[in-house]
Order: structure tokens, then C-alpha cells, then sequence
């Protein structure tokens, strides 16, 4: 009798999902974003390599964000035709501006004379090189000289070596070496009629100098260049500017070698002299 009261025990067994649940579909839309931006990448790069630069371009202005008549294929001929300051086309015959492609008449003008220039200075660079077959300068001064041609014009650096100053010693001086320099230098300045500028500078002294003489030493010596050059037949009104640099301007990693003690003449473009 006791049995027949007996219920049947029914377990119930729970399936246990590892992990924190379910994340949804957000790694879906990163997936799908990489897949359209890597198929955007391809695209690019099979129209870099299958179209023209023409064809380039118009694509570029296709999506310019600027508006219709601003863009630079959409100049037309009516009155809101437009111009555009990116239209070599258009510019190149108004005169307003160009480019190397489709340069002006002025400025095509403007760089072959610059392009002339650079070659002049460069001739006379190569006449005070030491390296020249046919150089200008005599076998003993040509370790004092140094050139380059930069912006500005042709700049001709004359320094001391050990044992050959270009001035006696705290003096404004010149030595023969200089005053050979010199007649050397206004013979070949002759060839162009360009603008000299003269500045002068002085090698560091030391610190325990009550009265540290490189301010004046500099700016009297360049002056002392340029009336040795006037003298020597470069005409006084080509001379624009004379300046003294002291110590600032080394050239040498040891501030107080004598190489820092130079003059530097520069051979002016045309127009730099007033800037």
C-alpha cells in the first residue's frame, strides 16, 4: 500500500551555455564596413592604373565638393561660365597666373633670365674654383677661397689659414694675400654688372675678454674689403650692403678656429639687393 503512494522522481537536467551570452550582430556591421572599405581600396587602385590623367582629373572634379562654376572643368561660355584659379587654360592668356605646364609669357620670360643668371654665376664660380683648368686664381690664394651659388647670388668666402691671415692679427689691415684676392675678385666681377654685398666675420674669443672686439673687428674689416675692392676697380656704386657678423655665423665646428675669421662677398641676382 505504502508503494503505491510512492510518486515517480522526474529530474530536469539544464543545458549550460558557456561564455557571457549572446553579444549580438555588432561585429557583423565592423565586418562589413572592412569588407566595403577594402573593396573601395581596390577600385582605387585599378582606376589609378586603367585611366588617363585627363580621365583622373575629371573623376577628381566629379566629386569636388566646391560648386559647379567654381570647379575647374566647368568653365563655360556663358555668364556663369566661371573662372577658376586652378584653370591653367583660362589664366594662361589673361596673365593672372600659370604654372611650369603653361607658364605666362612674363614668367617664361622671368625664368630664363633667372635660368641665364644662375649660369652666369656659375661660370664665374668656376673661374675662382680650384678645380678649373682654367682657373683665375693663382696656386697660392686658392685654399683661401670658397664658392656657392645660392638664392641670393654667388657668394665667394675668403678665410684665414694657420699661418696666412687675411689681415694682420687685431688690425684691419690687409695682407698681400688679401689685396691679391682682391684685385682677383674685381677683375672677374667685371665680366657681370650684378650688385656685391661685403660682410664680414670673426672667430670666437675667450669669454674672459674684459672687451670682446668681434662686433667691431668684423664690421670694419668688411669695410676695410669693400674700399680695397673700389680700389681695385669694382665701381663703388655696385657695392649695396656691408655688414659685420662677429661670431655669430661659424663656420667651423670649433668657434674660435681661424677659418671662422672670412669675408664673404656675394655676387647679387638682379633685385636682391634692395630686399
Amino acid at each position: 500500500m505504502a508503494q503505491d503512494n510512492l510518486r515517480p522522481v522526474i529530474i530536469k537536467r539544464k543545458k549550460l551555455v558557456g561564455g557571457d551570452g549572446h553579444h549580438g550582430g555588432a561585429w557583423k556591421v565592423a565586418y562589413a564596413d572592412f569588407v566595403t572599405a577594402m573593396m573601395a581600396f581596390f577600385m582605387l587602385m585599378w582606376l589609378l592604373n586603367a585611366t588617363t590623367e585627363k580621365q583622373r582629373k575629371g573623376i577628381a572634379d566629379y566629386f569636388s565638393p566646391t560648386i559647379p562654376v567654381h570647379r575647374v572643368s566647368g568653365g563655360g561660355q556663358g555668364a556663369l561660365g566661371g573662372q577658376s584659379v586652378m584653370s591653367e587654360d583660362t589664366l594662361a592668356h589673361d596673365g593672372t597666373g600659370a604654372s611650369n605646364a603653361n607658364p605666362t609669357a612674363l614668367n617664361r620670360a622671368r625664368g630664363e633670365v633667372a635660368r641665364d643668371e644662375t649660369a652666369a654665376l656659375e661660370a664665374i664660380a668656376e673661374q675662382l674654383a680650384a678645380d678649373s683648368g682654367e682657373s683665375a686664381v693663382a696656386d697660392s690664394l686658392r685654399d683661401h677661397i670658397r664658392t656657392r651659388v645660392t638664392d641670393e647670388g654667388l657668394i665667394v668666402e675668403l678665410f684665414d689659414l694657420p699661418g696666412s691671415p687675411l689681415f694682420a692679427p687685431g688690425t684691419t689691415t690687409p695682407r698681400p694675400v688679401l689685396e691679391a684676392l682682391s684685385g682677383m675678385l674685381a677683375e672677374v666681377f667685371a665680366l657681370v654688372s650684378n650688385e656685391v654685398a661685403v660682410a664680414g666675420h670673426s672667430r670666437a674669443h675667450p669669454v674672459v675678454l674684459a672687451r670682446n672686439p668681434v662686433w667691431d673687428l668684423s664690421t670694419r674689416r668688411a669695410q676695410a674689403m669693400r674700399l680695397q675692392l673700389v680700389g681695385d676697380g669694382l665701381g663703388a656704386e655696385r657695392v649695396q650692403r656691408v655688414t659685420g657678423w662677429a661670431d655669430r655665423r661659424p663656420t667651423e665646428p670649433d668657434r674660435m678656429d681661424v677659418r671662422n675669421n672670412r669675408l664673404e662677398i656675394t655676387l647679387l641676382r638682379s633685385g636682391a639687393g634692395s630686399r
